[in-house]
């Protein structure tokens, strides 16, 4: 069978050059550098043999939830010096505004645990596992806007088309459980107001093989579309279907050569394992009352961040790989202490239970739990400043984010931020340097992980990043 040399894999070219010599040989390692690279699995022992990424979509604010700035009541009303926006770009919904005061959070903030975390009230449940994180108070970001900052942090850069990281995660090291996606997506329903909208793309496997894209499992109706048989089909029959499918696709393969179709003949495999594995893991009549207390009564209904917590913790429990969570309206131009408060209430209570939950089974030891936005917000206010409310902007100079679990030290505060929590002053963390840190905790280098792609080998940290060897454990 003649396949083109740009389509030949490593199989089938030792498979037809088995008669070569050495010296024939060695032009194949040359060859091989053409083809796809860095699913080498594990570059050393992995922290966390899975992940839990908490996204809040919107860009919640700092200094109103966990970077206590208690210097800027003193200064409410007064004008944003510009010795501290030292020139930065405003984004067009403030660029033209006449007055930038400063908004200081109307929230009481009290320290927690024996860290001391300062926590506001608006986090009350979370409040108490506050020994278990790690705040990183000094993230930064390149995106002053929702699009390309989303994109960045699941991506690594800020146009669409990208691996996400969950996909790179897949491609570097698989999953662990053969019934069920490596990478599973959990998006809280919700119309909420000003709400950014959630791409498929953000969890899409862009280059790499589409084996390895994120599957999201859906709060009504079938939980993963087109997984069922035609009614009246019998098992057996399927199981007939499927192994006729995977001869014709292997022929195919045999003849092209093309990824995509081994790619085609595993989805087909994993969709028939999923028609028990997912309605199994979907199922919280097993839950005793206690989790519902501990989750909190929005557990009970399909499709709330809390219900989607407990599916994380159920899905953790079967090895899925990578879990990522989405939860959006945290984006608020006005009217934040309203709208931020509940963003808190529908979240708060769940992340905890999630938190308490893992540790109590085992499971944090190995499970590592990220948490966070796409940018910050300003300290100083969109809109009217009144006694009650107030508008932020965004901000990406500065902004919290926490991880907990695997390989992470607890109850400690990375990085700090100015007293108007606008600029970074001590151990500024880059989004690559939050990427390498993941991937490292997972047992991947984020320089040896690669994948040849129109020319070069890209990775998920592109050219940059580094491992933020303080907070390790």
């Amino acid at each position: 069978m003649n396949i083109p040399l740009s389509q030949i894999n490593r199989r089938q070219f030792f498979g037809r050059t088995s008669g070569l010599s050495l010296g024939a040989l060695g032009v194949g390692d040359l060859l091989s550098a053409g083809t796809p690279a860095g699913a080498t699995g594990f570059h050393h022992t992995p922290k966390a043999k899975r992940i839990i990424y908490m996204f809040q979509s919107g860009g919640p604010s700092q200094m109103d939830l966990f970077d206590y700035k208690p210097q800027m009541a003193k200064m409410r009303g007064e004008e944003l010096p510009d010795s501290v926006r030292q020139g930065q770009r405003l984004t067009g919904m403030t660029a033209k505004q006449s007055s930038l005061p400063v908004a200081s959070s109307i929230f009481e903030f009290k320290q927690h645990g024996q860290s001391g975390a300062w926590v506001s009230e608006l986090m009350p449940n979370l409040a108490k596992q506050a020994d278990k994180i790690c705040f990183i108070k000094s993230v930064y970001t390149n995106a002053i806007n929702h699009d390309p900052g989303i994109t960045f942090l699941q991506t690594g850069h800020e146009q669409p088309g990208r691996p996400s990281m969950g996909s790179w995660m897949s491609y570097g090291i698989g999953s662990e459980n053969e019934n069920l996606p490596g990478f599973i997506v959990l998006v809280s329903n919700g119309d909420y107001h000003q709400s950014q909208p959630i791409y498929s793309r953000l969890w899409g496997s862009g280059f790499l093989p589409t084996s390895h894209q994120g599957v999201r499992l859906r709060s009504s109706g079938d939980a993963v579309l087109y997984l069922q048989d035609p009614s009246g089909a019998s098992r057996d029959r399927s199981r007939g279907i499927l192994d006729g499918l995977s001869r014709l696709n292997q022929l195919h393969f045999d003849k092209t050569g093309n990824a995509e179709v081994n790619t085609r003949i595993s989805q087909y495999e994993m969709a028939y394992r999923m028609q028990m594995s997912v309605p199994d893991v979907t199922d919280l009549s097993d839950e005793p009352e206690s989790t519902f207390e501990r989750y909190g009564e929005d557990a009970r209904k399909p499709g709330t961040y809390a219900a989607n917590c407990l599916l994380a913790r159920r899905l953790a429990e079967r090895d899925v790989r990578f879990i990522q969570l989405y939860h959006t309206g945290w984006d608020q131009h006005s009217n934040l202490p309203e709208q931020h408060g509940v963003r808190c209430q529908e979240t708060d209570k769940g992340t905890a239970g999630l938190l308490a939950d893992l540790e109590e089974r085992g499971l944090l030891d190995d499970t590592l739990v990220i948490w966070g936005g796409e940018f910050g917000r300003t300290i100083y206010s969109q809109g009217r400043l009144t006694d009650t409310s107030y508008g932020r902007d965004h901000h990406p100079r500065c902004f919290t984010m926490w991880m907990a679990g695997a390989g992470v030290k607890p109850g400690m505060s990375y990085g700090q931020t100015d007293d108007f929590c606008y600029n970074v002053t001590e151990n500024p963390v880059s989004v690559h340097d939050l990427q390498a840190t993941i991937l490292h905790l997972a047992g991947v280098n984020h320089e040896k992980q690669t994948f040849f792609h129109q020319g070069r080998r890209f990775r998920l940290t592109d050219v940059h990043g580094h491992v933020l060897k303080d907070i390790l454990a």
